[in-house]
């Protein structure tokens, strides 16, 4: 059985011209390239526009692809830059609410409503739901680290920060993620009260 083309000759092909190589790297990567926009957008439609984008920036851009990292850190860092563009594309977007023609009428509902995850987690929201709710730096350090378990230095090559900046974010991403869940709540209302012990002389 042959062994699998790896990346490098791959991309090596598309190079000179042959496009099925980039489609062999889109069918292998692209797993991987949608579970990565999915948890950084939240939604799988969401999810499927930012990897979309990403292979179409990454065959704009992978004639000039030097092999300086790995192609799967390169398709990473494509990747997240094209969450990123949503992102802010998004929150730019004015948020409309239109009136219903009969002013008689009820309001209907924009959407369905949010899912009640509190059978999950008493008072606090779910992992992915929370993870959407702490700023974008953070939350690419967290999903690369804690869900892809990359290791900070290949992190730090996606994202082109410092290791110290990776290690940081990820640090200060877990404390804002336990705080969008409750857990820190949950924490305290586990701890001891403060005060001086009974005495064992006590009566």
């Amino acid at each position: 059985m042959s062994r699998p083309e790896p990346d490098d000759e791959l991309v090596a092909r598309y190079q000179c011209g042959d496009q099925d190589a980039f489609a062999l790297l889109v069918q292998r990567h692209q797993t991987r390239v949608y579970n990565l926009s999915l948890r950084m957008m939240g939604n799988s439609e969401d999810a499927a526009d930012a990897t979309q984008d990403a292979f179409i920036q990454a065959l704009r851009k992978l004639s000039d692809f030097r092999g300086e990292a790995a192609f799967t850190t390169w398709m990473h860092r494509v990747t997240v830059n094209a969450c990123y563009d949503i992102l802010r594309k998004r929150r730019r977007q004015p948020m409309l609410h239109l009136l219903p023609d009969d002013p008689d009428a009820p309001a209907r509902e924009p959407g369905p409503p949010a899912p009640d995850h509190a059978d999950e987690v008493t008072g606090s929201l779910d992992a992915q739901e929370a993870l959407g709710r702490i700023p974008d730096e953070f939350r690419a350090v967290l999903v690369l680290a804690d869900i892809h378990d990359l290791p900070f230095q290949q992190i730090s090559e996606i994202l082109d920060i410092p290791v110290g900046t990776v290690k940081s974010r990820a640090h200060r991403g877990r404390i804002a993620l336990a705080k969008a869940m409750g857990l820190d709540q949950a924490a305290r209302a586990r701890e001891p009260q403060d005060g001086p012990a009974p005495s064992k002389d006590a009566p």
